[in-house]
Order: structure tokens, then C-alpha cells, then sequence
């Protein structure tokens, strides 16, 4: 039985190993093909920014595996857009295609229909 799993990516891209190790779970959880969506929000916002090299840091960058996504059927991407504004970014800006943006109460209503909640 599929169930409902949203992924909330919170943290900024390098300086921890939270998003790497979310992106991990995330793809991990995918390949058992389960429902899954995926929220960028707060400073997890940054993950979506295109051309990071993170080369001086001893990281690889999580570009690549982003746009892997829908490899894996992950197809529910969404955006929260006041962790945009905050930042001063734009949803044109980001480099990963399909993002919904959604405001605060959308995502509340997100949150609503899932069966899972993880939070990185």
C-alpha cells in the first residue's frame, strides 16, 4: 500500500550533512514506490539555487541528484514562497523545473494530506 510521505528540506544546501542526507532518504524511500512529495522551505530554499560549487568545501553538490528526482517518479515539487521572499529570491531563479509554489495556508493544507511528515 502507497502512502503519503512529504519530504520538508529546511536546511541550506552545505555547511551540515542534512540536505544531502535528506536527499538520500528521500531517493531511498522513492525506490519503494511510495507517494512522495517534496517542500523546500526556509533556508532549504537554497538547494534549488542553480551553479553552487561547493569545490571548497569537501562536498559534492546536490544539483545533480535534484534534477534526479523524477527518475525516482518524485513529481510533487513545491516551493514555499514567503522562504523565497525572505531570501530575496524568485521561483524564476531556481534551477529545478515543476515547482508549485505554494503560500503558508497551502502548505498547512499540504501538510493536512499526507500520512507522513519527515523534516530535515
Amino acid at each position: 500500500m502507497s502512502r503519503k510521505i512529504l519530504f520538508t528540506l529546511r536546511h541550506a544546501p552545505y555547511g551540515s550533512a542534512i540536505a544531502r542526507e535528506a536527499l538520500d532518504a528521500l531517493l531511498a524511500t522513492a525506490v519503494f514506490g511510495q507517494d512522495i512529495s517534496v517542500l523546500f522551505m526556509d533556508d532549504g530554499v537554497f538547494q534549488l539555487l542553480p551553479k553552487q560549487s561547493p569545490e571548497a568545501l569537501p562536498q559534492k553538490t546536490l544539483s545533480s541528484s535534484l534534477s534526479a528526482l523524477p527518475l525516482y517518479d518524485v513529481e510533487k515539487l513545491y516551493v514555499h514562497a514567503p522562504s523565497l521572499e525572505a531570501r530575496g529570491l524568485t521561483k524564476d531563479e531556481l534551477a529545478l523545473d515543476g515547482l508549485v509554489s505554494l503560500t503558508s495556508e497551502e502548505v498547512a493544507t499540504l501538510f493536512g494530506e499526507q500520512d507522513h511528515l519527515l523534516s530535515f
